[in-house]
């Protein structure tokens, strides 16, 4: 086990001096003074240093290791977005200084509503949401908003049974029903079954697509008129736009509401708890319930005495608006490195990164079905999920087993487990930035995995050996953290 800067402490050596005071002493009482030290250890600089290196290497990250999570797209930060971002004209600014000293803010905010717009095809846009979680939420808000302002009680929200997680959470914080339809035996939407559950208290379906097997739905546009039949809105999860932008847009599938991750489809770092932002787009129809403030450009004027008004302001509270979701714009510096991102790649960039993330995940797929089971053989998306049933049932190794040996591999593991309707599930998506050498070797790594499995299983099932700590109860993990030693 590795040492704490605590046992790591020397008595009488330390890293920093303080100037002496230049101030006369005055008498302090004692009972204010500590009686037993400041309980901090005593290290020198280098030791300092040393030790909080070395724990960063035992992370894993983008930056340092293949990440090929699948379901939340974890995709390479360009540094570029975080020298734009540590620019003293935008670190150094306050969200309550005078419009007319902020215009540059203001005009990236509002630039950036613009190309998610035309990525999306939405043309009204908010940026406050500081998650992709919020973000749907804000949404469903907003479809809630839309069906009362028409005087009209819709309480249930269809969700099929491979969504994300959030889906039916975001659905029942705003006070819907949740209802299920089931996927075919292609795992698309079972477009029957959805026919079944339609009815005038049906808000609207919650959908991913492509959806989260790696698959793009190809009844979309007859879902897209059976919700429009029945009176209700398609609301779009954007978690997998990462497949389709620059290709399709949500709303020329018939989508009426969606949200973006920024920290996934353009590329600014996420996990860890944030931060993140994940706009919310909608249709004309239901621009007015969007949550503000919002950015507003205008023409440029003076006013009688000469002085220039300012071209971009701020509008805040509107009647009909679900209202704030947060204090100020949203997380302006991950605006800022969606931004970076945009202009960097421009139109033709952002469709290249939906081809290669396509391309490496098909890449794999072909490879890795030889040796694993592929429960939905067609031509995937940006993922795509294997079922290690068949290895658990027969060897005994199942789908933990197998992610705690790739990190003896310096791989983080692909999402496990999800979507429930596929047995020892992995999902695995390797984004557009991955080369093809790195592809090679993950493919080597899994394979060398299933031989292991299947003659020497004990250095699956007991992975990992090469990590500070060997397997944990997970659920005695979170349920009983050791946060100190």
């Amino acid at each position: 086990m590795r040492e704490s800067v605590f046992q790591k402490s020397v008595a009488g050596r330390r890293g920093f001096q303080f100037p002496e005071l230049d101030v006369e002493e005055s008498d302090t009482p004692s009972w204010i003074l500590r009686q037993d030290g400041n309980g901090m250890p005593s290290l020198s600089e280098l030791d300092v240093i040393r030790h909080y290196t070395n724990l960063s290497r035992l992370n894993f990250s983008v930056d340092t290791h293949f990440y090929p999570l699948g379901s939340c797209t974890m995709k390479y930060n360009p540094k570029i977005n975080e020298q734009i971002a540590g620019l003293d004209g935008f670190v150094n600014i306050h969200p309550y200084q005078p419009e007319i000293q902020v215009q540059g803010a203001l005009e990236a905010i509002y630039e950036l509503e613009r190309i998610l717009g035309e990525v999306s095809g939405f043309p009204h846009v908010s940026l406050s949401p500081s998650a992709g979680a919020q973000g749907e939420y804000a949404g469903v808000m907003v479809i809630k908003k839309y069906f009362e302002s028409k005087n009209e009680t819709r309480s249930v929200v269809i969700i099929p049974d491979s969504a994300h997680g959030t889906n039916p959470a975001s659905a029942a914080m705003a006070g819907f029903k949740i209802k299920t339809v089931k996927s075919n035996e292609s795992g698309m939407v079972d477009v029957e079954h959805l026919k079944s559950l339609l009815n005038k208290d049906v808000a609207c379906i919650m959908l991913t697509n492509p959806n989260t097997l790696g698959l793009f739905e190809k009844d979309i546009l007859e879902i897209s008129a059976l919700l429009k039949a029945n009176g209700s809105l398609l609301y779009y999860d954007g978690a997998n736009l990462n497949a389709i932008v620059g290709k399709v847009r949500p709303a020329d599938m018939g989508f009426d509401v969606m949200h973006i991750n920024l920290h996934k489809t353009f590329s600014t770092p996420h996990g860890g708890g944030g931060p993140g932002c994940g706009p919310v787009l909608v249709s004309d129809e239901l621009k007015e319930f969007l949550p503000y403030p919002r950015v507003v450009k205008q023409p440029v004027e003076k006013n009688p005495a000469g002085v220039e008004k300012p071209e971009y302001v701020v509008e805040d509270r509107k009647e009909a608006s679900i209202g704030r979701i947060r204090w100020f714009y949203g997380n302006f510096l991950v605006i800022l490195k969606a931004y970076t991102y945009a202009l960097t790649l421009g139109r033709d960039g952002l469709e290249k990164v939906s081809e290669r993330a396509v391309l490496n995940a098909n890449y794999l797929k072909e490879r890795l079905k030889k040796t694993f089971h592929l429960p939905y053989d067609s031509i995937c998306m940006h993922e795509f999920v294997l079922s290690l049933k068949s290895l658990k049932s027969q060897h005994g190794v199942s789908a933990l087993d197998v992610a705690k040996r790739l990190i003896d591999a310096g791989i983080h593991p692909p999402t496990m487990y999800f979507p429930l309707i596929v047995p020892e599930a992995m999902m695995i998506e390797p984004t557009e930035t991955e080369s093809k050498e790195t592809l090679d070797a993950f493919l080597t790594v899994m394979e060398e995995i299933y031989k292991e499995s299947v003659s020497q299983k004990e250095n699956v099932t007991g992975a990992p050996f090469n990590m500070p700590v060997r397997r944990l109860d997970e659920v005695k993990a979170v349920k009983e953290p050791r946060l100190t030693l």
